[in-house]
C-alpha cells in the first residue's frame, strides 16, 4: 500500500470520527435522558387509551417520532436560551454549546427550532388536538420557562412545570382524540413530580445557581422552607397517583405499585426534611426519576395484565 492511499484512509478515518462527534454533540444538546422519560410518559397514556389493544402501527410511529422530536426540540432551545448562564454554572458547562462542541450557538438553535416545527407538522397528521398539546409544550417550557420567568420567579419551576404533563396528554389524544379526567390526572402526576425532582437538583447546586443569578427556590429561601415545599409536592403527587387508581379504574397491581413506591418516595423526602444536607437532596433527586418510570411502568402493566 502506498504512502498516499495510506494517508488517504487515514483522512477518511479522521473525518468519519468527527462526524460522529458532530453527531453525537447535536444528540446531546436535546438532553437525551429527559427525552426518554418524557416520551415514555407519552407512551403508557396511548396503551391505556387503547385499553391494552395493539396501536395502528402507523399511529405508533408518527406519535412516539412526534413527542421525541418536540421534546428534544424544545431541550435544544432551552440550551440554547441558557448558552450564557450554563457556561457559568459548574454542573452545566460542558454542555455542547458552552463548551464550543455546537459552534457557533446559532446552529443549536436552527437544530431545536427544525426539531420542534417536524415535531408539529408529524402532531398535525394525527389530530389536531395532539398538535395542540405540543404546541403547549412548546411555548410553557421555552417561552414561559426559560424565556419568562427562569431568571426573574423562584416559581419558575411551577409555572414551567404544565410542560412536563403534555407528553402524556398527548399519548392520550393520538389514540382518543380527546383528553379525559384519567388523562389530565395522569399528565398531573408529571406536574407534581417535577418540582421535587428539579428542587432537589437545586438544593445540591444552589452555589451554582446564586452564581447566575437564578432564583431557583433553594438559591432564594432557605433550607426549611425550600424543604417544606418540596414535601408539598411530593404529597400531592402522592394523593394524585392514589385518585389515579379511582379515576382511571385500575386494578390492584397498579394500585400496589403506586403505594409502594409512593411511600417510599415519600419516607425518602421525610428524611430529608429532618436530615437536610446537599448529599440527602442529590440521592432523593437521583431516585426521583425511578420513581416515576416505575410508577408508569405499573399503569401499562396493569392494563395488560387486565
Amino acid at each position: 500500500m502506498s504512502v498516499i492511499e495510506t494517508d488517504k484512509r487515514e483522512e477518511k478515518a479522521g473525518l468519519a470520527r468527527r462526524g460522529l462527534y458532530t453527531l453525537a454533540s447535536y444528540v446531546a444538546v436535546t438532553k437525551p435522558p429527559s427525552v426518554l422519560l418524557l416520551v415514555f410518559t407519552a407512551l403508557v397514556p396511548m396503551v391505556i387509551a387503547a385499553g391494552g389493544q395493539p396501536i395502528p402501527v402507523r399511529l405508533f410511529v408518527v406519535a412516539v417520532v412526534a413527542i421525541t422530536l418536540g421534546c428534544a426540540g424544545a431541550n435544544t432551545l432551552t440550551c440554547y436560551i441558557d448558552r450564557d448562564i450554563d457556561a457559568v454554572m459548574e454542573r452545566t458547562r460542558k454542555r455542547p454549546i458552552p463548551s464550543k462542541r455546537i459552534y457557533p450557538p446559532q446552529k443549536a438553535l436552527y437544530w431545536g427550532l427544525l426539531l420542534t416545527l417536524l415535531s408539529l407538522i408529524l402532531a398535525w397528521t394525527i389530530n389536531f388536538l395532539s398538535f395542540v398539546c405540543v404546541a403547549l409544550g412548546f411555548l410553557d417550557n421555552v417561552i414561559v420557562y426559560s424565556l419568562l420567568t427562569k431568571r426573574r420567579s423562584p416559581l419558575n419551576v411551577i409555572w414551567g412545570g404544565f410542560s412536563g404533563g403534555l407528553p402524556a396528554l398527548f399519548g392520550w389524544a393520538a389514540v382518543k382524540n380527546e383528553i379525559s379526567l384519567t388523562a389530565l390526572f395522569i399528565a398531573a402526576l408529571v406536574v407534581l413530580w417535577i418540582p421535587n425532582h428539579i428542587w432537589n437538583l437545586a438544593i445540591f447546586y444552589s452555589d451554582d445557581y446564586k452564581k447566575v443569578k437564578v432564583p431557583m427556590l433553594p438559591a432564594v429561601f432557605d433550607l426549611t422552607r425550600t424543604l417544606r415545599c418540596i414535601a408539598a409536592t411530593v404529597l400531592l403527587m402522592y394523593l394524585a397517583s392514589i385518585g389515579l387508581y379511582f379515576v382511571g379504574g385500575f386494578g390492584w397491581p397498579y394500585l400496589v405499585v403506586a403505594l409502594v413506591s409512593g411511600l417510599l418516595i415519600s419516607v425518602g423526602n421525610l428524611y430529608l426534611f429532618f436530615r437536610p444536607s446537599r448529599r440527602n437532596a442529590w440521592v432523593l433527586f437521583k431516585l426521583s426519576s425511578p420513581y416515576l418510570f416505575v410508577l408508569f411502568a405499573g399503569m401499562m402493566a396493569d392494563v395488560w395484565l387486565r
